[in-house]
């Protein structure tokens, strides 16, 4: 035989700490990943959340298409109602809205 017994010991199953080595480069891509694109994306879509739960009439908006408008009316079944023109109203899904150009102010308690 070409192979002596002593090489056929050494190529043993590789031990616990060598397979957590082999393993290493994925939990570090892994780990990059979650800090540089999954945590900011998380972060985003929560802060989108917030803003569209905080439309209210008045508010002025753009939508995804593009639509500059005023909201008319906040329906509770994730729809509004946008005003692009005079007399001219659209009913568009909450999720659409991209981004609020003006708040309105609530209104100023004046009991005092």
């Amino acid at each position: 035989m070409l192979i002596s017994p002593a090489y056929a010991q050494a190529a043993a199953a590789p031990g616990g700490a060598g397979a957590l080595v082999q393993f290493m480069p994925l939990i570090l891509i892994f780990a990059i990943m979650y800090f540089l694109m999954i945590r900011p994306q998380q972060k985003k879509m929560k802060e989108h959340r917030a803003m569209v739960d905080a439309l209210r009439r008045g508010d002025q908006v753009v939508t995804q298409g593009g639509i500059i408008g005023k909201v008319s009316k906040v329906k509770e079944d994730g729809e509004l109602e946008v005003e692009i023109a005079d007399g001219v109203k659209v009913r568009v899904v909450k999720a659409t809205i991209v981004q609020v150009v003006s708040k309105t102010e609530p209104a100023a308690n004046t009991n005092g």
